[in-house]
């Protein structure tokens, strides 16, 4: 009153009211903050779900279901009212069955008062620490920073939070090959239609396109090599460990063990029930080799290369 010289007698204008709330009595920010909106709307926290694609691509769908694929080209990973991830996967060699993610699309759709549309983009050698308009946010509206890039190692990993939509996502590159980390609301992550219904999150990969285990093994038979070195990373030998030996095997490429160690680590953080972290799937893997046997093979097949390489 006294900056703008009114009187302190006599009728004043009334404050300016404040924006109203929308239909469900949040302020318009708060429509930004998936879990305060949930919890204002539920009375209780939302459910989580945890997806992967990692290695060989080795497939983690929300269900907890565990698929090894061969997938070559472009699928989706998921497809729905606020998300759309495709990876791009090629052979990890020349006439091998195995392929490995080189490349990962991430469209986060436009939503209202929240963020414009952005675009992420990683291919090997290549993981940007911002979308693909060189912004690290979600735009300018008033709950742009509700969607955010950073990174956590450069070159290496990248983690973007989407809160307004409850999820997390975690891109990495270990040797050859990127992997991809989900966590992302339930509500979220069944946001979709009849004819959205490819989505490797959800269904796994196709059943024509899973790679059994007697495919494992074709090509490298290093299998004692690949434990022992996937032991050093991953001492419990669920789902992880076997991708691990199976793309050691498959790749002949040591730096396979990083990629199941990182999604194991994505997987600590992001699952909401800790008791799910490991599966143990029967038959999956590369069996074990004797060690005479292991060393006859290697002497004719001049697999020497590979332990000369460690």
């Amino acid at each position: 009153m006294i900056h703008n010289n009114c009187s302190k007698e006599g009728p004043t204008s009334p404050p300016r009211p404040r924006p109203p709330p929308n239909h469900q009595g949040l302020e318009p920010l708060a429509m930004c903050d998936y879990e305060k909106s949930f919890v204002y709307k539920h009375g209780q926290a939302p459910s989580y779900q945890h997806c992967a694609a990692f290695g060989d691509p080795h497939i983690r769908t929300f269900h907890d279901d565990f698929h090894t694929c061969r997938v070559e080209g472009s699928w989706p990973l998921l497809d729905n009212e606020y998300l759309f991830v495709q990876a791009t996967s090629s052979p990890v060699a020349k006439g091998s069955n195995a392929t490995v993610t080189s490349k990962l699309t991430i469209i986060f759709k436009n939503m209202k008062e929240c963020i414009d549309q952005k675009v992420y983009q990683a291919e090997i050698d290549n993981l940007p620490a911002a979308f693909e308009d060189g912004s690290v946010n979600g735009g300018e509206r008033p709950g742009g920073s509700s969607l955010a890039i950073r990174e956590r190692s450069a070159g290496r990993h990248v983690e973007i939070r989407a809160q307004y939509i409850g999820t997390t996502i975690a891109v990495r590159q270990a040797g050859r090959q990127l992997s991809f980390s989900i966590r992302a609301a339930e509500e979220v992550a069944r946001a979709f239609t009849e004819e959205q219904d490819l989505q490797l999150c959800v269904t796994g990969c196709p059943r024509s396109q899973r790679i059994s285990r007697s495919e494992c093994c074709r090509g490298l038979v290093a299998a004692d090599v690949a434990r022992a070195l996937c032991k050093e990373m991953l001492p419990v030998e669920d789902v992880y460990f076997q991708s691990c030996v199976f793309d050691v095997v498959t790749s002949g490429d040591a730096n396979f063990t990083m990629a199941a160690h990182g999604a194991l680590e994505d997987a600590r953080v992001f699952l909401p029930n800790a008791e799910k972290l490991h599966i143990f799937q029967a038959g999956a893997g590369c069996p074990r080799v004797s060690s005479s046997s292991f060393l006859l093979l290697l002497l004719t097949s001049g697999l020497w290369v590979v332990l000369l390489h460690f």
